[in-house]
């Protein structure tokens, strides 16, 4: 009686060790599946915002493409999710599509930006080298435009980990589904644990994008 009396999980404290020791598998669970969902939506909505923002940029449609990704935005993500449920299913690529479609607002953004930041003098300097429009993205305008790039994903990357809780009311939402069920349960514990992975998850994914940035852009550094 008085190890009973003295359990956190039956007291359902907010801060319990006992928590940690006996659920650590299904934390750790929810937690690969969080990063998996992450990193698949923002290398996918990279993938689509790269061409994207070209083709925006080449066919002067930037307005209609940047407004359509805005719109997609300001849709409740539980709506979003829900309106793919008849195509997909009650499954994580559904999670994924509405990710992706919300990355494209932030990432479309910072790629025009980075494009626009290369200076005309470096792009004149090229042409006058016999650089062709396509070379001339490739090996000049991309290259340039990698800070905002990154800039970008990271934004993106962090705002991701706080969205794909929200796949937790259709039981795809890595940590976002212990969450849900500790809210319906009071279960005050893995509320709390949950909640803490979740931002621990998205200080370490900015860390970690911040180095690889520094790592892709060596200019800068050396121009500090």
């Amino acid at each position: 009686m008085d190890s009973l009396a003295a359990s956190c999980l039956v007291r359902n404290d907010w801060i319990c060790g006992e928590y940690l020791q006996t659920r650590k598998s299904e934390l750790l669970d929810a937690f690969v599946q969080h990063i998996e969902l992450t990193v698949e939506s923002v290398l996918i909505g990279t993938a689509v915002a790269i061409p994207l923002a070209i083709i925006a940029r080449r066919l002067h449609v930037i307005s209609l493409v940047l407004g359509s990704a805005t719109v997609i935005y300001t849709i409740p993500s539980v709506a979003l999710f829900s309106f793919f449920i008849p195509f997909t299913g009650v499954s994580s690529t559904t999670v994924v599509i509405g990710l992706v479609l919300y990355s494209l607002t932030i990432l479309v953004r910072n790629v025009l930006a980075g494009l626009d930041a290369v200076d005309d003098d470096v792009k004149e300097a090229a042409r006058g080298m016999g650089f062709g429009a396509t070379r001339l993205l490739l090996t000049v305008e991309l290259p340039l435009a990698v800070p905002a790039l990154m800039a970008g994903i990271r934004i993106a990357t962090v705002s991701t980990v706080a969205l794909t809780t929200v796949g937790g009311i259709i039981g795809s939402g890595g940590l976002g589904n212990l969450i849900f069920d500790g809210l319906s349960t009071t279960f005050k514990s893995q509320v709390l644990t949950a909640s803490v992975l979740c931002v621990a998850l998205a200080i370490a994914a900015d860390l970690v994008l911040q180095g690889a940035t520094r790592l892709l852009t060596p200019w800068q550094r050396a121009a500090k």
